[in-house]
């Protein structure tokens, strides 16, 4: 990955966030490729560097080391540099600011940056205003950019349960209610043409009682397209379905289906429905998925998430970043889900460019030992900041 980041101080900082961060940097300048490494330290350690390669027996705030020129050729690697920040200086400097550390650390790490990119604020009035000037730009494109994904909760196991009965409860209705109250972004279901989980009378409910965003994830029949014109959540999510299978399997073979596609996504527009299509993330289906009109992609994650191996993990990764990457150069908006749980959300949760996950069954199956709103709540802080508070 172009972004390596460790701490040896406390556990409960914001890498998540910070690491995000240095990937919108890095896009920022042109290199979102080149690898940066990026370490925090307390002023002890960081004494001990300075006094180690700049001859200064004191904490400051950052320091860089550049891995360019003629001992780092750029035809046999992208390596940036690396960058180390002190959390003993950034806390007081932030104390002292009225800002938090997450503020005070990414600009450090900015600043980091700027002295990768060769300038120097030390060589004089001139250099220390223009390095001042490119801070300013880097961080403007960063605060632009650096908003953390949306969580959207599915709320069709909720249903399950009840129809496992027959009966009236639980509600998912009510369970859509709590997952707001805990502060989600919004209310996932899927209307299935076997009615397995969730009924129209729930998405009817649903469009008149959410009051964050409602996501209907469907088929593209004439049924479905129907039931959504009329009900118009705020967004439709394209899926396949087959009966027989337990979950969705797959993504959409947008590829071999794009007329029909594109037929089904005019339609959801023409009614004012803006429209996601499920794919797995393979080049030629996102740029398919591009050619049928769709707003966004919808990355399908459960390679990742049950990959057998690490080596196959890292590789279903690895792919997810980079198609994620490519969605995002066509112009679509990037969401992601299927499989997602609280040991794999995370490092998905560092890629900039996705922009909202729809996770469902693992917080159904948390919540039935800790309830809807701690199972909501500690997914959130998985994506918001890497861990679970």
């Amino acid at each position: 990955m172009p972004v390596l980041i460790r701490s040896t101080h406390s556990k409960s900082l914001p890498l998540l966030r910070l690491r995000r961060a240095a990937e919108i940097l890095l896009r920022s300048i042109g290199r979102p490729d080149a690898e940066l490494s990026i370490l925090l330290v307390d002023d002890a350690e960081m004494a001990r560097l300075n006094k180690l390669w700049l001859k200064r027996p004191y904490p400051t705030n950052v320091i860089s080391f550049g891995q360019q020129g003629a001992d780092f050729p750029q035809s046999e690697n992208d390596l940036f540099g690396d960058i180390v920040i002190s959390i003993d200086t950034a806390r007081r400097e932030a104390a002292n600011a009225g800002m938090n550390l997450e503020q005070r650390l990414e600009a450090l790490l900015v600043h980091g940056v700027v002295h990768l990119l060769g300038e120097d604020h030390e060589l004089g009035p001139v250099e220390a205003e223009r390095m001042t000037r490119k801070e300013q730009a880097l961080l403007d494109a960063l605060y632009k950019e650096k908003a953390m994904a949306d969580l959207c909760i599915n709320v069709d196991h909720v249903a399950t349960v009840r129809q496992a009965r027959g009966t009236t409860e639980p509600d998912p209705v009510t369970a859509a209610g709590i997952v707001e109250i805990a502060g989600a972004d919004g209310i996932v279901v899927h209307l299935r043409e076997d009615r397995r989980h969730i009924q129209d009378r729930d998405v009817k409910l649903l469009r008149q009682t959410v009051k964050t965003r409602l996501t209907l994830e469907m088929a593209a029949t004439d049924e479905m397209i129907g039931i959504a014109s009329d009900i118009k959540p705020d967004i439709v999510t394209l899926v396949p379905e087959g009966r027989e299978e337990l979950t969705t399997e797959g993504g959409l073979d947008v590829v071999n289906l794009e007329k029909y596609l594109s037929k089904a996504v005019t339609r959801l527009h023409d009614a004012g429905i803006p429209v996601s299509l499920f794919v797995d993330p393979e080049q030629n289906q996102i740029e398919a998925a591009k050619q049928t009109g769709a707003d966004c992609i919808e990355i399908h994650t459960g390679l990742y998430a049950d990959a057998p191996s690490s080596d196959i993990k890292e590789k279903e990764f690895e792919q997810i970043v980079i198609m994620a990457r490519t969605a995002g150069d066509l112009g679509l908006r990037v969401h992601a889900g299927h499989g997602l749980n609280y040991r794999n959300t995370a490092r998905l949760a560092a890629v900039s460019e996705i922009q909202e996950f729809s996770i469902g069954y693992a917080i159904v199956a948390r919540a039935i030992f800790v309830g809807m709103e701690r199972a909501v709540r500690e997914m959130l802080s998985l994506v918001q900041k890497g861990y679970i508070e």
